[in-house]
């Protein structure tokens, strides 16, 4: 592993939940505490199909990854909020497919940071960012240390985005991926999925819960005409935008009447 800059050393705070370890309990991880756990079941009587969403998700990043990989030759990557290691993280996705691929993990949480510097010690092709994803300008910085700005890089927001506020000025989400776009070599990709409901009712109930779980660590579930506004610009790429889980599965999806109704996962790949 690459080190990337030093940040001084945060304390994890035992008793607040944290958004990257509540996805790691729903993954059925253990890198997480009762106060994370509480949370999610607290979640889950709002949005029962939280969990299966959270799996629903890491599948389409395998999938996701390995087209790029495949499909479109791509050998870089950004994983923006990448969060706790777990079975087959983007490096080992890529990796196993060309050897020299290469990943850079972005985050602030101090125990994913933990966490990561010691699974990745050992891979001189990886590079663990201790930044807020908003940053774009040291991120960038701090990537081209590993990476060849001269070939395309796919960026990566995946299920990320409903963490970051709407707000007035440039680290509102939309923003963030339009200066990440324009940062990027020529020929690189973007994919950009997050939680989505047509239900008023679950997108303010969840807002409201997270924002207080997380102590203001949480942005908003959105529509999907919202996060499609995300990719204005881009060369969305086949299937186009939808349910992750109908992103070029690997096995038939579930019909439509045994899908969740509550929330999705909503997205999918854009050439920039």
């Amino acid at each position: 592993m690459t080190h990337g800059e030093k940040r001084k050393p945060r304390f994890v705070d035992m008793d607040q939940p944290s958004v990257a370890r509540m996805y790691d309990w729903l993954l059925g991880g253990s890198a997480n505490f009762e106060s994370d756990r509480n949370a999610c079941q607290r979640l889950l009587d709002i949005a029962p199909s939280t969990q299966k969403l959270a799996q629903t998700n890491r599948a389409f990043l395998r999938r996701v990854v390995r087209a790029l990989v495949e499909e479109y030759g791509i050998t870089q990557f950004i994983d923006h909020g990448s969060g706790l290691p777990t079975q087959d993280n983007v490096h080992e996705i890529a990796q196993r497919l060309d050897p020299g691929s290469r990943v850079v993990y972005v985050d602030n949480d101090p125990m994913v940071l933990a966490h990561a510097r010691t699974t990745l010690d050992e891979n001189d092709r990886t590079l663990v960012l201790d930044y807020d994803m908003r940053d774009t300008e040291s991120i960038i910085r701090s990537a081209k240390k590993v990476l060849d700005w001269t070939k395309p890089v796919a960026a990566l927001f995946v299920s990320v985005l409903h963490c970051l506020a709407d707000t007035d000025d440039e680290r509102a989400p939309d923003r963030v991926v339009r200066r990440v776009a324009a940062a990027l070599p020529p020929g690189s990709y973007m994919v950009i999925c997050q939680l989505v409901s047509d239900d008023a009712k679950v997108r303010d109930g969840v807002t409201k819960l997270m924002e207080q779980e997380t102590r203001g660590q949480w942005g908003r579930v959105r529509t999907t005409e919202e996060v499609a506004r995300f990719f204005d610009g881009m060369q969305i790429e086949p299937p186009g935008l939808g349910d992750v889980i109908d992103w070029r599965p690997d096995a038939p999806p579930p019909p439509k009447h045994l899908r969740p109704t509550d929330w999705v996962e909503w997205g999918g790949l854009a050439r920039i």
